[in-house]
């Protein structure tokens, strides 16, 4: 047998005791986490109350941006050149939607929808959240509206939706200067900046689309949108309304833009008019152009390829496009020797046909071989003497030239409400020690006398200084702007724009020089009285030849028979009437071959449209 076991008598008071403390320690633990729960909920519910409200309300209430109408673009009369018009889209909400793909089949068969509609559906489609609406169609024809309504009931969750598009309705005519909207893109949003933007689908891309972009746009409104927690609309508790863009009215007229585009016959080239008196820019034309519409929601690759042609229609001339000025620049070199007191109009030159620096064998020649005699100022611009001018850039110096020309605004931006626009090249030492490393030669200064060399000039600062000339010696800023009007009920209100800058000393060197540009158009030897040839009025006018190529020898080129890409730049320039001017044009044609023949009709053209009565008018 095993031996009994001894039992431990229990200490019914030592467990006791032991319970008492364990209860006591458990009590505790309770009370403490009870406080620190409490604590907890008072940091919650009474200290941070007013952020968890907010983040609360932040769920429950979301913003919906509201898009404003943009601004409208109208011609100084009232045409309207930029216009918002009804347009539509597809969308589809994928949630109601039972076949995705067979839907997608099926409106195909109604639509057009190429590849580029089904990747970005199909992209946007995995990012957002099924009940939100997805675009599929940015823009459906009228065909397509109507096969849409009749088989509506075929495809459930399916909506067409109804949108503000913009529209140009002169097409390509103002292509230059409207320039276009297109899709936003990140860069767009990143240059924006306010996050409000993010809602913006279409934003300025060039011309006064693009500088007055902001004004155009309006300012972004929107609703306070209560949202269950899966983000679906349940209902507006707030709207604060858009601000609607700017409405702008810009200084062309569409009758004479029509004018100029008619006036170049098919030519490729760029042509301002100007009013003289303010700067105002009257019409403005680069061509060829482009049709502005098909940038609105994406250009196709085949439009995009054609606008690669060598003629270059996206690229505007008048802003971006830089030329040797000719002839062109020798009214103003007259009036700087006239300012600067080193000739007067009198004064005679010999033109033998060839001029020689001293101690130079080479010879700078004349347009005309044998040259034109003995002229004076009147008769150097009459026949476009280059001798004269030679002799005149010698002694006038390049420091001379490069102040006196940087007053008239060569060499630096017209300063014209379009964005991009270059500065040319104002030849100067300076200029030609940093661009090339080299000292400043006579020869070069020979050249810079008329037009040649290093001049690079745009035909809008050929326009304000040739306005300059119209209106005794101010040099206005142009622009395109006239008035604007910041919404419906709001006052039209004109652009303030910098009073004119006075660039010239002595009127009576002005009318030197405006006598010899009147005797370039009516005078028995002047080179444009072809052009000027039946005029009601009397016209100043300067035509100007940049050369592609030289010449051999004394050997005369027909710059007709030349390669197209070798034949000269031709310029005019013209002011009229002569007495009291109204207009101001530079006229460039690209290639022309000659500035009296192939330019001078163009601007004569642009002259008659403006100073005559016009028949009937078809632009409205």
């Amino acid at each position: 047998m095993k031996p009994l076991r001894r039992q431990k008598l229990k200490n019914l008071h030592a467990e006791a005791e032991q319970f008492r403390r364990r209860a006591v320690l458990g009590f505790l633990g309770i009370a403490l986490a009870m406080l620190g729960l409490a604590a907890g909920y008072f940091r919650l519910q009474v200290l941070q109350h007013e952020e968890y409200q907010t983040r609360s309300e932040a769920n429950r209430i979301k913003p919906r941006p509201i898009v404003p109408a943009r601004g409208l673009i109208y011609d100084r009369n009232g045409r309207l050149l930029a216009d918002n018009v009804p347009a539509y889209r597809l969308e589809i909400v994928p949630e109601q939607v039972a076949n995705l793909e067979a839907t997608l089949t099926g409106l195909a068969a109604l639509v057009r929808l190429d590849d580029e509609d089904l990747e970005r559906f199909r992209e946007t489609r995995r990012a957002t959240r099924g009940f939100r609406p997805i675009p599929l169609k940015l823009r459906l024809d009228e065909g397509e509206l109507a096969r849409l309504a009749v088989n509506r009931h075929r495809f459930p969750g399916v909506e067409v939706v109804p949108y503000l598009t913009r529209r140009y309705p002169y097409g390509e005519l103002f292509s230059h200067i409207i320039g276009y909207v297109g899709r936003v893109d990140v860069a767009d949003l990143e240059a924006m900046g306010d996050s409000r933007n993010a809602a913006l689908t279409h934003i300025g891309k060039a011309g006064i689309e693009r500088y007055y972009e902001p004004r155009l746009r309006g300012e972004i409104g929107y609703e306070e949108i209560e949202t269950n927690v899966e983000g679906r609309a349940l209902g507006v508790l707030r709207r604060h309304d858009a601000k609607p863009g700017a409405d702008l009215w810009l200084s062309v007229d569409a009758r004479l833009q029509q004018a100029m585009v008619d006036a170049f016959a098919g030519q490729d080239g760029a042509a301002v008019a100007v009013d003289p008196a303010t700067g105002e820019i009257l019409g403005m034309v680069s061509l060829p152009g482009y049709d502005p519409n098909l940038f609105i929601n994406g250009i196709s690759h085949t439009d995009w390829q054609a606008l690669q042609a060598p003629a270059r229609p996206l690229f505007n001339r008048n802003v971006l496009g830089g030329f040797p000025p000719g002839s062109t620049i020798k009214p103003f070199m007259a009036l700087a020797g006239l300012e600067e007191g080193l000739i007067t109009p009198e004064e005679t030159v010999l033109s033998t046909g060839e001029f020689f620096l001293p101690g130079q064998a080479r010879g700078y020649r004349d347009w005309r071989p044998g040259g034109h005699g003995t002229v004076n100022l009147t008769e150097s611009l009459a026949q476009s003497v280059n001798t004269y001018y030679f002799k005149l850039a010698v002694e006038l110096g390049v420091d001379r030239i490069d102040s006196f020309m940087g007053r008239l605004g060569f060499g630096e931006p017209t300063g014209i409400d379009l964005a991009g626009e270059i500065s040319g090249v104002r030849p100067s030492r300076s200029w030609k020690r940093g661009r090339f490393n080299q000292d400043w030669f006579p020869g070069d200064t020979v050249n810079v006398g008329i037009g040649q060399g290093y001049w690079v000039t745009s035909p809008l600062q050929m326009a304000q200084a040739t306005a300059m000339l119209a209106n005794g010696g101010l040099r206005h800023r142009l622009h395109l702007v006239r008035a604007s009007q910041a919404g419906f009920n709001a006052p039209k209100v004109s652009e303030p724009q910098p009073p004119g800058v006075r660039v010239v000393k002595d009127d009576a060197n002005l009318a030197a020089v405006h006598e010899g540009l009147v005797a370039v158009m009516h005078g028995p030897t002047g080179s444009g009285r072809a052009s000027a040839a039946g005029a009601a009025y009397r016209m100043a006018g300067k035509s100007g030849t940049a050369q592609r190529t030289s010449r051999k020898g004394l050997e005369r080129m027909d710059p007709k028979k030349l390669p197209y890409h070798l034949r000269h730049q031709a310029w005019f320039i013209a002011y009229a009437p002569a007495e009291k001017p109204t207009i101001a044009v530079a006229v460039l044609v690209e290639h022309g071959g000659s500035g009296s023949g192939a330019a001078a009709p163009v601007a004569r053209r642009i002259l008659d449209a403006w100073l005559l009565p016009p028949p009937e008018d078809t632009t409205r």
